[in-house]
């Protein structure tokens, strides 16, 4: 008789190997106890965590209370963070079904450090599972000491913690996995952790609760007000994965929400919004004409140099017919209708104007002599 492929696994799981939990003892007997540095092998995250919760003045053996935040400041921690619940109640019921074999189970909590959401196989009955998962409780580093809630929204990465790499002994029981979720407007909006109770170590549930914060991070890009979503690759790059680039864009062409490899391909921050053609070297038309063609991509270059292959989808914008022909991409290097050597030109004139008329410190950025900007100055008179 065949075995349903979707059963739940009876064979026992494999040993769990006492060498991590021997070399997790000896790092706290030496930094906590003895307040020696950090022995070889432990994470520079974790010796970091540990460290600020000393210079806090706790202590492994203090007892903790598990608090929650008063119930008008939970209303209003809920009525501030609506977006990031809309964005992550699917992602996380699709993620509780990954975990549902596992025994862990997932919470959500905003850039403090409350839990805002739960998922997955929560044991009720079991007090150990209730004390951190149930809406409100404080899970902040400065609550609980070091955690993957606390170490992901310190650290802004994602983060793996087992058992007595908590910083307290009540929280030893514990294996968790946290990443950060980064809003549109690139600052931290929460984190996803996701966490068992006296279960075997799982470092890969890292990745998957990264990868889930990915997501939570593109469906609220997404929600972001725009007429113009972009997605950008690097050329060679297949779009249309939860890796992608995103940018929502108003019809104005001002940006209104970006995720984090936009950022990285970008050099975007949380400073003021910037324009599509502060960033790109080519009219901002070419993009918004770009989604009248579903699925078809173009190189475009950057102020930068760079180049990034897009891919547009517009709001309230009919595409084109497929007896239309397709885009024709823009002539390389044009930028503002004009050719390479423009393009450049124009690099090298904003830069100067940027800085003031500082031509040495607009050659140093821009890595040329300046010989080579007092040349290109001089060639547009």
């Amino acid at each position: 008789m065949l075995q349903n492929p979707l059963s739940t696994p009876t064979q026992p799981p494999p040993p769990q190997f006492g060498d991590r939990l021997t070399q997790i003892a000896q790092a706290r007997e030496a930094m906590l106890l003895n307040r020696q540095p950090p022995p070889t092998g432990i994470s520079p995250l974790l010796a970091r965590s540990w460290q600020r919760c000393l210079a806090q003045g706790h202590a492994p053996s203090q007892q903790l209370g598990f608090e929650s935040v008063q119930p008008q400041a939970m209303s209003r921690t809920l009525a501030q963070n609506m977006p990031l619940l809309r964005a992550a109640r699917p992602i996380i019921q699709t993620l509780s079904k990954a975990v549902a074999d596992t025994r862990y189970f997932a919470l959500l909590t905003d850039a403090q450090g409350v839990v805002i959401e739960l998922g997955g196989p929560i044991d009720r009955h079991d007090r150990r599972a209730t004390a951190i998962a149930r809406l409100g409780v404080d899970l902040s580093e400065r609550a609980v000491g070091t955690t993957a809630i606390g170490a992901t929204l310190n650290e802004l990465q994602p983060v793996w913690l087992h058992r007595g790499e908590h910083f307290f002994d009540d929280t030893a029981i514990y294996s968790c996995a946290g990443a950060p979720v980064i809003g549109p407007d690139g600052r931290c909006a929460g984190m996803l952790d996701l966490t068992g109770i006296l279960v075997p170590e799982r470092p890969a549930l890292r990745h998957l609760v990264a990868q889930s914060a990915r997501r939570i991070e593109n469906a609220l890009v997404q929600a972001q007000p725009h007429h113009l979503l972009l997605r950008l690759g690097w050329p060679g790059q297949t779009l249309g994965g939860d890796g992608d680039g995103l940018l929502a864009v108003a019809r104005d062409g001002l940006i209104t929400g970006f995720n984090p490899p936009a950022a990285d391909m970008l050099g975007l921050s949380q400073a003021t919004p910037q324009a599509l053609d502060a960033l790109f070297a080519i009219e901002q038309g070419h993009l918004f004409d770009l989604a009248r063609h579903p699925g078809q991509t173009l190189e475009v270059p950057l102020w930068s140099g760079l180049r990034l292959q897009v891919m547009a989808q517009a709001t309230n914008m009919p595409s084109l017919s497929a007896s239309q022909p397709p885009l024709a991409p823009p002539s390389p290097g044009m930028a503002a209708g004009g050719p390479l050597r423009d393009v450049e030109d124009a690099l090298i004139r904003r830069t100067v104007q940027d800085l003031r008329g500082n031509v040495a410190a607009a050659a140093k950025a821009l890595g040329i002599s300046r010989a080579t900007v007092y040349r290109k100055l001089g060639r547009k008179g």
